[in-house]
This record gives C-alpha cells, sequence and structure tokens, in this order.
C-alpha cells in the first residue's frame, strides 16, 4: 500500500465491525458506571496550551501535541492549543470553572479519545482510547471502594473472568522505606526498583537495590519480606511508622468494604508500586489471566486537581484499559453486524423502494441493491458480502401475483408472501431468529 494512502503513523481506521465493536465495548462500561451514579462528561478534544502547561510533568509535556496559531498568525509558529492528552487535567479544568455548580461529590465518567506525541510502536499509538472514573470532593474510604467496585463490574461486563485488585498505599510505601531505614533521598530509587519484581527475579531486584547503595542485608530482607506469600512479617514491620500504620489501614479499610466481592479477588500487595508523584494514598492494579501488564488501574489523589489548576479537593479516580483488552479479545461472530434485509432489484424500482421504506419504519436495518447488474446471481452475492439475513426477491414472476419471495441466508429456504404483508413478515422472521439466537436466561 502506497505511504500516503496509510493513516498518520500511530492512528487507525476502524472499519464497521471494529466501529461496533468498540461502540459496545464503550456501552458496556458506560452502563455500568451509570448504574453507580457516574455522570458522563464530555470535553473539546483540544484545550488551551496553558491548561496544560506545568501540570504533567517534563516527561509528559514533551509528548503534548500541539496545535500551532492559525490565520494571521501562522507565520509566528507558536502554538496556544494543544489536543487533549488525559481526561484528568480536563476534569479539573471542569470542577474550577462550574465550581459549586456541579454535584457535591462529583462523580463522573469519561470514555473517549486521547492523544499522545509519543513514539508510534506496535500496541503503542499516538490517538488511543481512555475510559476514566473519577470522584472529586470526598475522602471517605467509601468513595475508593466504590471505584474498586465500579472498575470490578465493568471489567466483568467485558467477559474478563479471572483478575484480581493488587493494592497498596502511598502512605504504606512511605511506611516501608522507614521501617527498612531506608534514605529519602534513595527512597524514590528503591521504589522503582522494587515495582520491577513482576518483571524480573527477586535477585536482579535485590543486585540493582545494593547498586544503588542499601546494604546487602537491608535489599536482601526487604525483597523477601515484600514477595513473601504471606504479609504477616510486612505488616508487623510497617505497624513500627506512623506512615506505615496509616498505610495498613487504608488497605484493610478498603479490603474491609470489598469483602463482597469475589475471594481473593482484592489483595494487600506491599511490592505494587505506581505513580508516587501522582497518589497520596490507595494505590491499585488489575492483573488478568492471559492479559500482560494491568488491565486497569487507580486510587486516590488528593492534591492532584488543585496541582492543575482547580480547587484544592480530595479525589480519587480509576482507568479501564480499553484498548489493551480489545487487543487481546477474539471478536466473536455476533460482533459481526449486516442488514436485517436485503431487497434486489429486479425491476418495479417504484415498489421496491417504497417497500424498503416500509421495513425501515420497521426498525429493521435495511439496503437496497445498487448496483448495474440485473442478473439474480449477481446481486444473492451482493446481499450474501452484506451479511444480510434474509433476501427480499421481487422479480418478473413476483409482481405478476402480487407476492414476493424471502429467502433465509442462512438456511437458503425461500417463502412467497404477498407483497402488503411483506415488512410485517420480514419482522416477525428476524425477531425468531433473534430469539433463536438469544442464549437462555
Amino acid at each position: 500500500m502506497a505511504q500516503a494512502a496509510e493513516p498518520p503513523s500511530g492512528t487507525r481506521d476502524f472499519l464497521a465491525d471494529d466501529v461496533r465493536r468498540r461502540k459496545a465495548v464503550f456501552d458496556t462500561i458506560g452502563a455500568v458506571f451509570e448504574r453507580y451514579g457516574f455522570d458522563p462528561l464530555e470535553t473539546p478534544a483540544f484545550e488551551r496550551l496553558d491548561v496544560f502547561a506545568g501540570k504533567l510533568g517534563e516527561e509528559a509535556s514533551a509528548l503534548i501535541f500541539k496545535i500551532l496559531k492559525r490565520g494571521i498568525h501562522e507565520a509566528t509558529g507558536e502554538a496556544d492549543l494543544a489536543l487533549r492528552y488525559d481526561h484528568t487535567v480536563p476534569l479539573a479544568r471542569v470542577v474550577g470553572t462550574y465550581g459549586s455548580k456541579l454535584p457535591s461529590p462529583y462523580k463522573r465518567y469519561t470514555i473517549g479519545p486521547v492523544w499522545r506525541a509519543d513514539r508510534a510502536a506496535k500496541g503503542r499509538f499516538r490517538e488511543f482510547a481512555q475510559c476514566d472514573l473519577d470522584t472529586v470532593g470526598s475522602a471517605s474510604p467509601l468513595a475508593d471502594a466504590e471505584i474498586v467496585w465500579a472498575v470490578h463490574d465493568g471489567v466483568a461486563a467485558l467477559g474478563i473472568e479471572e483478575f484480581q485488585f493488587l493494592v497498596n498505599s502511598r502512605q504504606a510505601l512511605h511506611g516501608l522505606l522507614e521501617a527498612y531505614g531506608i534514605a529519602a533521598k534513595l527512597g524514590d530509587k528503591v521504589l522503582g526498583s522494587l515495582d520491577k519484581l513482576d518483571k524480573t527475579t527477586p535477585e536482579a531486584v535485590v543486585a540493582e537495590l545494593v547498586n544503588r547503595g542499601l546494604p546487602s542485608t537491608t535489599a536482601e530482607g526487604l525483597v523477601t519480606d515484600v514477595t513473601a506469600p504471606d504479609t504477616d512479617r510486612l505488616r508487623k514491620q510497617l505497624d513500627t511508622t506512623e506512615h506505615g500504620r496509616r498505610g495498613l489501614a487504608d488497605v484493610d479499610r478498603l479490603l474491609e468494604l470489598t469483602a463482597g466481592l469475589p475471594v481473593g479477588r482484592v489483595v494487600f500487595t506491599p511490592r505494587m508500586v505506581r505513580g508516587l508523584d501522582y497518589y497520596t494514598g490507595l494505590i491499585f492494579e488489575v492483573a488478568a489471566t492471559g492479559y500482560p501488564g494491568s488491565i486497569a488501574s487507580g486510587g486516590r489523589y488528593d492534591s492532584l486537581v488543585a496541582k492543575l489548576g482547580g480547587p484544592d479537593v480530595p479525589a480519587c479516580g480509576g482507568s479501564i484499559g480499553i484498548e489493551r483488552i480489545l487487543a487481546i479479545q477474539t471478536p466473536h461472530a455476533a460482533d459481526q453486524r449486516g442488514l436485517d434485509v436485503a431487497l434486489t432489484v429486479l425491476g418495479a424500482e417504484a415498489d421496491i423502494m417504497r417497500l424498503a421504506g416500509e421495513i425501515r419504519t420497521l426498525g429493521l436495518r435495511t439496503g437496497v441493491y445498487l448496483g448495474s447488474s440485473g442478473k439474480l446471481a449477481k446481486q444473492l452475492q451482493w446481499a450474501n458480502d452484506q451479511h444480510a439475513r434474509s433476501v427480499l426477491i421481487y422479480g418478473p414472476e413476483e409482481q405478476k401475483t402480487g407476492e414476493v419471495t424471502v429467502r433465509d441466508m442462512e438456511s437458503g429456504e425461500q417463502t412467497r408472501v404477498p407483497l402488503p404483508e411483506a415488512a410485517t413478515h420480514l419482522r416477525s422472521a428476524v425477531r425468531s431468529r433473534t430469539n433463536r439466537m438469544s442464549p437462555p436466561v
């Protein structure tokens, strides 16, 4: 394929079946979030550049897609707008803009594209969908638990059965460093090494910690304790510090509030580290059998809204990795949707168009053959390519008798129906077929 015919690097074209499949996934997750009382929020695809300036950190800021000034200002080469980098910065702007007009706490979800000026690679896109839900204005542990429940139900609704929430706390991680006598200047590096335990061996992490300046006995003890299946020893260590006690209290409260989920679905995972500059309290990731990396994540970030330009209010949230899930899941045949009815054109075009209109008013997806061939075989092939369920034939013979032939494309069976009854017959046939295909409740 010529390069000019391809979409820009890091973007994709979605044809009909993919669009329907993605929409079904988005609608499924949105319906779950609606049941939890989260309101939908849509923000512009681009924001003022100053909304993002200095709020994402140096690394993230380098990935902002900037939009140059337009019209008479174009020659300056300056940018004043930026494509939406994520959904969190727009949320902070909305909270800051509308303030008291919003419910308190404000619970919102957003499903839509974001853009990153990243290096495109397999599985890494410059345009991709994010699915976020957040509660702004509540410091209650119930808010954290509700996020976990909603994310759980969203993941389960996508047909994923074997998955687990790995839970930790920013406070517990501070306590971890204190309990093992690790200097504050080494803290971020030590936790960064621990974060690699899911990707490499404990021995390799111990070696890296020693290389970073930890005594070998401290490095070995730390790695042994955070990877132990029993967290009793680690809990005793954390209980010796104020940060550790606070973190454990947060984790245990969440475990209590999510006890109604399947046994073992939410687990305290001391080695789990994520976004220390972003989160202030509980943090979680969701790992699922058959899916590399995490498929969802989130936590509490009480200072972030203020940092991003909004009011200083507590907040927590979560995000489901829709793109990662869609990339792994195999599309089902049911995802492919074609025409409910395909009408051949063998003369009597006015009658065909009128009949097509009648069928559409009954809610059936209807297509009329628009090609130049008058051969029935050619038109049946077109109907097959359109994945039509039924084909309506109104040829010279049918026109003489005032009937139509309805062909079931799955079974090949054909039925003659009086022309005035064709539309209602087709609706009944589609309903009957749908009922046969629906699984028993």
